[in-house]
């Protein structure tokens, strides 16, 4: 091994990653070049989101990340292996490889984007990846209708994979090493700046396309991020669209769409499609002027901290408002993540034994959404959270589905408390109350999703609010009593603003937080506070089962909007009172479906089991075998859900 730090080539010698540095700057021309030609292509609706500085800043930010992922790696090697002997000799072409084949993919890939768009309207995701296990039927749906682009694809990858490993070759001669005991140094620098480079943050999470997304044209987000970064993380995504067939058995497509349509409560009339088997007219129980909609989403409230449902007495003020109201003794959620009760609440979407619709690929453009449905009925549709708005993908999500306006954490001034995960609840209330000013001042009306965060780990929130259940401070039962005191004090404010006789309220946790247990559902631990407040609504106290899946229904019913929709959620408000109740559980792998006290859980690759719930001691009772006809229910229920995402029939008429 060479001992100095050049040992050869002397005046013409050149560092070991000048070929790196080059192929970077390639490909940084490459990705902005593109970009910029993809903008001017669409610049009417850059334009319309005032977008081009967005694109172009956070576009480079994006394509320095995607040089961490291509290259991190191949730096580290070259780092510690280049050399004038056997190993570096043995990693010299391997590098070329490297180097060659990564530049081609980029430039490939952003050379068959505009082709791309064109036909889906958007950047190459995953059904660039899906069409590649069909390659005899793609090529010749290429050949049929896009000859020129597929010549010119086989000539630009020739070109490109000749033209980098000549290129490469020449980057690569007449280099000079560093010394043995300077490579450990070089390594971790290198280290340092891909970790760095490619979370592209020093925040909780690191960049992804939620992180970018500004404007609810999906297209314009996606030209954001370069096609090489859309596509990994679409494939990245696909590893948790579990089928869930295969995990509980199956059924046929028809059998399941006859048992949930049943199990929906609505009659066979009132399905009008065929292409969306779940779409059907529900009329209105409320006829005067619509009404405004705003979800106060709670995060981890479960039922044993609310003191008027029998747990903790950390709830003053929902314990207070629920004699006000419509409140809920026995709803359960859906799941055990925010995503899983956002999807809940905004799309009446049943829970799969795979990641929650927010995070998933299929459903970021074109899926069934509440703000969807009242943005074409002419609302202004927001979502207001204290934190970043990208976390778990909300932000993509939401703009890709009928939201268009987006509230976080940098659209607070001077607020009163941040703490790990955003601005205060109390913050999150008043931001909240002064956009519901704003929006009834301009005399349209409005649905607004309001994300609290307070109550989650590290259980930060401001001192001299509240009287402390326990010490220390930083608890869940004080965090729980602080997001309580946070609801007070925006209904105190909201009895008081001119918009409140025009609007409904629903205060509902996302989820129990911490959910866990010896069952194989823990039923009790699904169980979450739930309250609809609004002017004239007669206070009322509800025993029946209930779903989250329940509520947009009856949401929609209570605001006045009567419309087609694929949602299977019951409207509460006309169904008897004498109704049993039925809710929907997704707890890993295991689901459950529970009908009054009797409970069916599903379980990958066993049978069915049947159990008695009972409310008071919250056990489980077994019996076997479980009923057919519920095991029949609960079986249709699991599956829907993933044949509805993945044959994407969840969704409104085109």
């Amino acid at each position: 091994m060479q001992s100095g730090l050049s040992p050869r080539g002397h005046n013409n010698a050149h560092g070991p990653f000048r070929a790196i540095f080059i192929f970077s700057l390639l490909v940084l021309f490459i990705a902005t070049a593109s970009r910029i030609a993809l903008g001017l292509w669409q610049a009417d609706r850059v334009a319309a989101v005032d977008g081009w500085s967005h694109l172009l800043i956070q576009g480079l930010r994006v394509d320095i990340a995607t040089l961490c992922w291509l290259w991190g790696i191949a730096a580290l090697g070259t780092a510690l292996f280049s050399g004038d002997h056997f190993i570096g000799r043995l990693w010299q072409p391997i590098l070329r490889v490297w180097l060659t084949v990564g530049l081609w993919i980029i430039l490939f890939l952003e050379a068959s984007t505009p082709a791309f768009i064109e036909e889906y309207g958007i950047r190459p995701n995953r059904l660039y990846v899906e069409y590649l296990i069909y390659p005899k039927e793609v090529l010749s749906m290429l050949w049929a209708g896009r000859k020129l682009e597929l010549i010119f694809s086989v000539l630009l990858t020739i070109g490109t994979l000749w033209g980098g490993w000549v290129l490469s070759g020449k980057l690569t001669k007449n280099l000079r090493f560093p010394r043995w005991y300077w490579r450990p140094v070089l390594a971790l620098i290198v280290i340092a700046i891909t970790i760095l480079g490619a979370r592209s943050t020093l925040g909780h999470r690191p960049l992804n396309p939620a992180l970018v997304a500004f404007a609810d044209d999906p297209l314009v987000n996606s030209l954001v991020i370069n096609s090489a970064y859309s596509l990994v993380f679409a494939i990245k995504q696909m590893g948790s669209e579990e089928d869930a067939s295969k995990v509980y058995g199956k059924l046929d497509n028809a059998e399941i769409i006859a048992t949930i349509r049943q199990e929906s409560g609505r009659p066979d009339s009132a399905f009008t499609s065929t292409d969306i088997p779940s779409l059907s007219f529900n009329q209105a129980s409320y006829t005067g002027k619509p009404k405004n909609l705003v979800i106060l989403l709670q995060e981890s409230l479960g039922a044993r901290f609310v003191g008027s449902l029998g747990g903790l007495p950390l709830t003053p003020n929902i314990d207070a408002l629920s004699k006000e109201g419509w409140y809920f003794d026995n709803l359960y959620a859906t799941g055990t993540r925010s995503v899983r009760g956002i999807e809940a609440v905004t799309t009446g979407f049943t829970p799969t034994p795979a990641r929650a619709v927010v995070k998933l690929g299929k459903s970021q453009v074109g899926f069934f959404s509440i703000a969807e449905l009242l943005k074409n009925h002419g609302y202004t549709t927001q979502f207001i959270y204290g934190g970043e708005s990208h976390f778990d993908n909300m932000r993509s999500f939401f703009l890709g589905n009928g939201f268009s306006d987006i509230i976080d954490q940098k659209d607070y001034k001077s607020p009163a408390f941040v703490g790990s995960w955003g601005a205060s609840d109390e913050d999150l209330m008043r931001k909240a109350n002064s956009e519901f000013e704003r929006l009834h001042s301009e005399g349209k009306p409005f649905f607004s999703l309001v994300f609290s965060s307070s109550n989650h780990d590290p259980f930060e929130f401001p001192d001299d609010r509240i009287e402390l259940y326990e010490q220390p401070k930083q608890t869940r039962n004080n965090a729980a009593k602080y997001a309580d005191y946070a609801i007070g004090e925006f209904f105190k404010l909201a009895k008081n603003a001119d918009y409140w006789k025009d609007t409904i309220f629903i205060v509902v946790a996302d989820h129990d937080s911490r959910v866990g247990g010896a069952d194989l559902v823990p039923v009790s631990r699904f169980r979450i506070p739930g309250l609809i407040l609004g002017d004239n609504l007669a206070p009322k106290r509800d025993h029946r089962i209930v779903s989250q899946i329940d509520l947009p229904p009856t949401l929609l019913s209570l605001i006045g909007i009567s419309d087609s929709y694929p949602m299977l959620g019951r409207d509460l408000t006309q169904v008897s009172d004498d109704w049993p109740g039925r809710a929907l559980m997704q707890y890993d792998k295991n689901f459950a479906l529970m009908e009054g006290k009797d409970v069916v859980i599903l379980q990958p690759e066993k049978a069915a089991q049947g159990f008695e719930y009972n409310e008071k001691t919250e056990q489980l009772t077994p019996y076997a075998p479980a009923a057919a006809a519920l095991e029949k229910k609960a079986l249709s229920w699991a599956l829907w859900g993933s044949l509805a995402y993945q044959q994407e029939l969840y969704r409104l008429p085109k």
